[in-house]
């Protein structure tokens, strides 16, 4: 095998990590919308339900974007791992299973500082308009 290989899995791996970044990038563009959207329905009927409503959405998106995450960690492990490896040790696995540890896990993903930041954010303006504006 050459460096051709390795390489190639590399940017296998690679196209993997920045699908997930882009789910993760559009998720927060839906939740952001999905909010604006219910914050409108509420301001127009003087209804507090719909901001109600948008909480479950926001949980529902903050868990996906935990989610693709923790993939996106294992993938980057497994990138890190094909890396180190030789040139001759190229399996083209894609199996990142290997790479789940605590740190790359869902619930530490739920809590990073990223994902933390801004669904927070989300939920506290949410409640700030519930209780001071609608």
């Amino acid at each position: 095998m050459n460096s051709e290989c390795k390489l190639k899995h590399l940017d296998f791996i690679q196209s993997v990590i920045n699908r997930m970044a882009s789910n993760s990038f559009l998720l927060k563009g839906w939740s952001v919308t999905l909010v604006a959207a219910l914050f409108a329905l509420a301001a127009k009927d003087s209804d507090k339900k719909y901001i109600v409503v948008a909480y479950f959405p926001v949980l529902v998106f903050w868990i996906l974007d935990a989610y693709f995450l923790s993939q996106e960690r294992h993938f980057r492990n497994l990138y890190d791992a094909v890396r180190a490896k030789k040139e001759d040790e190229i399996d083209f696995s894609m199996d990142a299973k290997p790479f789940v540890d605590s740190r790359t896990g869902w619930i530490a993903s739920f809590f990073s500082k990223t994902l933390l930041v801004f669904y927070a954010s989300v939920v506290l303006l949410m409640i700030f308009v519930m209780y001071f504006v609608a």
